[in-house]
């Protein structure tokens, strides 16, 4: 009873909030399953887990979970390359499984083991890749399910160039831009603050609703087809609606690409929820921190429940946990009631949702996707210096090569992994880079018989230093006097002691440098305060 009564004790504020999540939630469910080559039903679902089952679950009061735009380009792909839906439930499972042990051997924070430069990466390869297979849904000319760009870009003959303006449905771009226009308004301060509870992206596909309704009404040529149209299964009964479930095909747990799939989408579904986590309790307004090794194992639960009825992968949401905040919630009930929302919408109104037109799904994750890779975060990477920018761009540079212009077909598919192994390598020898030339540095001070040089070694020394110490030695001017500082040095690699021994026995003498050694541990086996005398 307990419970039940801290579950409703904030019912008042929950309840307008959830409502508000579901109408931010249901068009982005849609949107992603489209943006997925996946049933538009199994973005439905997702959202229900995510609401329902997470929702319970979750330690966060305020975040809310669903399908996740940052994993479309990873589905799309995972789904071609494995040629079915139900093996690829089977990867979902598997990633369900791994996020749960994540969550057992406390590994929620694996997200402050990844540079933000390749994380940044990762999510603008995915915006660039939502755009580009958005396109043809946005302009009619989606020849298969799966909107590739490559469509609209025929290469031939010059008049070839045009052709495939001539298949661009007039009617379904219209839909889509006005789509658009609506959304950049309901962005702007003067509606915004007036209405701040009624998102852009449902009046847009209200009004497309209604626009395609009117065309209907007056037999325009530019009538938006069936085809171009969501098109949930409509149930007669209970039992029937049962039926649409999908069960995965279990044979898939010994397959090797759905394994490899399963895993990219743990890694890459636990990073995008970790960071959504981090930034939902910077806003929350009462600073509560989420346990994040029991978000993962929600998450998990949540993912294995999701695959195991036919749902995409699902992850922690920025887009409505923000939603959710600015609507008031106080705890997770909004969560749980947007979640409840979402199965009486596909039970009791799955016609109305039919009406919907894929054009004004695709204009949402137009402007989703744009935010992802929009101009300004390229050039705040590149401000941020080359050890951020060479890692962003490296990542992307990969990413799209791979999924979007198929230069590797081999591993087509497998971009985001390949390019975040690519980036953290890049940030890795970035590191390395540094740690080389941070490991020492002097300070030099002109006397009337020679220089005084000091080298005040870093507090860590190891062998990658090697080449550089010994490259500043050997060009010391002949005749200094030469201090090597190890004070501040915690630990001093075998070989590089070995170095500084062969410089004070016998380099230095040859050049008439006077080399003195300081702070050295008894256990390095080298003596302090050790001079050679230079003959002038």
């Amino acid at each position: 009873m307990s419970n039940e009564k801290s579950l409703f004790a904030h019912a008042r504020y929950d309840i307008p909030a959830g409502i508000v999540v579901f109408l931010v939630a249901l068009p982005l469910c849609l949107g992603i399953a489209l943006a997925s080559g996946a049933p538009f039903f199994s973005g439905i679902i997702s959202g229900i887990v995510g609401g329902v089952v997470i929702g319970v679950l979750s330690s966060s009061n305020l975040s809310v979970s669903g399908p996740a735009a940052g994993l479309a380009a990873l589905v799309l792909a995972a789904i071609h390359n494995i040629g079915d839906f139900r093996l690829f439930l089977c990867a979902v499972l598997i990633a369900g499984v791994l996020q749960i042990l994540m969550g057992f051997v406390k590994l929620g924070g694996i997200a402050n083991y990844f540079p933000s430069s390749v994380i940044k990466g990762m999510l603008t390869s995915i915006g660039i890749l939502i755009v580009a297979k958005q396109i043809p849904h946005a302009l009619g000319y989606d020849k298969d399910e799966e909107g590739h760009l490559t469509e609209l870009m025929p290469f031939g003959d010059m008049h070839e160039i045009f052709q495939p303006l001539q298949h661009v449905d007039l009617g379904v771009a219209g839909i889509c831009l006005i789509s658009i226009v609506i959304m950049l308004i309901w962005e702007r301060p003067f509606i915004k603050n007036k209405l701040p509870f009624v998102p852009g992206a449902l009046v847009a596909v209200v009004v497309s609703i209604l626009l395609n309704e009117l065309l209907m009404a007056i037999q325009s040529d530019y009538l938006i087809q069936p085809d171009h149209l969501v098109t949930l299964k409509v149930a007669s009964s209970p039992s029937e609606f049962l039926g649409f479930f999908t069960f995965p095909d279990f044979s898939g747990l010994l397959n090797g690409k759905v394994i490899v799939t399963g895993i990219m989408i743990a890694v890459i579904a636990s990073l995008e929820t970790l960071l959504s986590i981090e930034a939902v309790d910077n806003i929350d307004p009462e600073r509560k921190v989420t346990n994040t090794n029991r978000e993962l194992l929600a998450q998990g639960i949540g993912n294995s429940v999701a695959a195991l009825i036919g749902g995409l992968p699902v992850t922690s949401v920025i887009v409505r946990s923000s939603a959710n905040i600015n609507a008031g919630a106080k705890s997770k009930l909004s969560a749980i009631f947007h979640g409840v929302l979402l199965l009486l919408c596909v039970v009791a109104i799955p016609g109305l949702l039919n009406k919907i037109p894929l054009s004004a799904l695709a204009a949402i994750l137009l402007l989703t996707g744009y935010k992802l890779c929009k101009f300004s975060i390229f050039t705040q990477m590149v401000g941020n210096g080359k050890y951020q920018y060479i890692p962003f761009f490296m990542t992307v540079a990969t990413i799209l090569a791979i999924d979007l212009f198929g230069l590797i077909p081999a591993v087509k598919g497998e971009g985001l992994l390949i390019g975040v192994v690519v980036g953290l390598f890049g940030a890795f020898f970035g590191i390395l880079y540094q740690n080389l030339k941070n490991s020492y540095y002097f300070h030099r001070e002109n006397f009337h018989d020679g220089d005084k040089i000091t080298i005040h070694l870093s507090e860590e020394v190891s062998f990658l230093n090697k080449a550089s110490i010994r490259e500043t030695l050997d060009q010391l001017p002949e005749s200094s006097t030469v201090i090597v500082d190890a004070s501040a040095t915690k630990y001093i690699d075998f070989d590089v002691l070995e170095l500084i021994k062969e410089f004070r026995d016998i380099k230095a003498p040859l050049k008439k440098i006077t080399c003195q050694l300081n702070g050295f541990k008894e256990s390095y086996q080298i003596d302090n305060a050790h001079f050679v005398s230079s003959s002038h």
